[in-house]
């Protein structure tokens, strides 16, 4: 049976470029780079260049970049490192309600105050919800650059531009974002950004934070003086190197780069997949904006319909989706990000593509959830409402 990826947001896969580079580097590369011998000052030259190519295309210096396993460590990197390294400031952390829920929890585990703040419907942080808690004083406010569950693109300048007013430090997580769009760490006005090589095509196992210098970052795992003395253990360089070289072939900052072209060209199968899912379904929901957000992303929730029902569903009928809130798929608990917005949260599916994927692999899509929402809907208790 031919098979349909759309959990690119979750994990996409590796570049072709990223493999080879991948391959190779673990192959001739493999001593420390903190050793001083020949093979350990090659593999040091190594993570320095990738280094470079990461901070230039983020906007960041190579002196307050560093890398980790990735996303998750990266936010909790960020935001704990920041909590811990500014004591000074007022003991207190904001974040936006639909932060991904390894933002929150770092946040929890901070030592200080933490606040949410509310979004609106579409998942958009309320600007002047933020501008009150800023109020009351914080020492960081945690903004996504867009949401990993309903794609939503944040208004960060203008959150930038309070916590500057209220010298506050501004995280921002561009996980969903680096790699695919234009991403500028000056342009966004933040403190710091974390991100992942999971989401763009540069493997799994690699992430990092760049910060500016007003944002004091103490380090988290501890044990030894590497990645400027703020994350201790070997550094990945495959990996490392690999999500370097998927971002030199993408090239997300030119406008006539392929993950440009890419994203024109996804965000007209995204336009294509809101209007049919809601054909093909009655009492179905498609969140977030029709304008604002992540081109190759598409979330939708139908009534009398368990969201795992409907991925396994979709799961035999070829299509792989995602349901529920990241990283906390086993719990059992609705999705905080749809919660926070107010929105529908049974049937909640996410669909995410990437280059492969055709707009005939999203017509299929639509037309194979009405059929498997129809038969778990048919299967509902006698007098339940049901559609075909």
């Amino acid at each position: 049976m031919e098979r349909s990826y759309l959990d690119h947001a979750s994990a996409s896969p590796p570049h072709p470029a990223a493999i080879a580079a991948y391959s190779q580097v673990a192959d001739q590369f493999f001593a420390d780079p903190t050793r001083r011998h020949r093979e350990g000052r090659a593999a040091r030259d190594l993570l320095e260049q990738a280094r470079g190519v990461v901070a230039k295309t983020l906007g960041g210096s190579p002196d307050r970049c560093l890398f980790t396993s990735g996303g998750t460590e990266a936010v909790h990197l960020a935001v704990r490192g920041a909590a811990r390294a500014n004591r000074t400031r007022p003991a207190r952390v904001i974040s936006a309600a639909v932060e991904h829920s390894a933002v929150l929890a770092a946040a929890d585990q901070s030592g200080v105050e933490h606040v949410r703040v509310p979004v609106d419907r579409v998942g958009r942080i309320d600007l002047d919800a933020l501008r009150q808690a800023l109020r009351a004083g914080a020492l960081l406010v945690n903004l996504q650059h867009a949401n990993h569950e309903v794609g939503t693109i944040q208004p960060v300048r203008e959150a930038a531009a309070l916590c500057r007013e209220a010298d506050a430090l501004l995280h921002v997580d561009a996980c969903q974002t680096i790699g695919r769009l234009p991403v500028s760490f000056d342009d966004l006005g933040a403190d710091l950004l974390s991100w992942s090589a999971a989401k763009f095509g540069g493997g799994r196992g690699s992430g990092g934070v760049l910060w500016w210098p007003r944002a004091r970052l103490a380090g988290v795992l501890t044990g030894d003086e590497r990645e400027h003395r703020r994350r201790s253990g070997l550094e990945h360089l495959p990996g490392i190197v690999a999500a370097a070289e998927a971002l030199l072939q993408l090239r997300p900052n030119d406008p006539e780069g392929p993950a440009a072209e890419e994203a024109e060209r996804a965000d007209t199968l995204r336009r294509r997949l809101r209007e049919r899912l809601t054909q093909t379904v009655e009492d179905l929901a498609v969140h977030g904006p029709e304008d604002g957000a992540l081109p190759h992303l598409v979330a939708a929730s139908a009534l009398y319909v368990e969201g795992q029902a409907l991925v396994d569903g979709l799961d035999r009928a070829g299509f792989a989706v995602h349901s529920g809130s990241s990283c906390a798929t086993t719990s059992g608990e609705p999705s905080h990000v749809l919660v926070a917005m107010h929105a529908l949260t049974h049937g909640h599916i996410r669909a995410s593509w990437g280059p492969d994927t055709t707009a005939a692999e999203l017509e299929a899509f639509a037309t194979t959830v009405g059929d498997v929402v129809g038969q778990l809907r048919a299967h509902l208790a006698p007098g339940t409402r049901s559609h075909r």
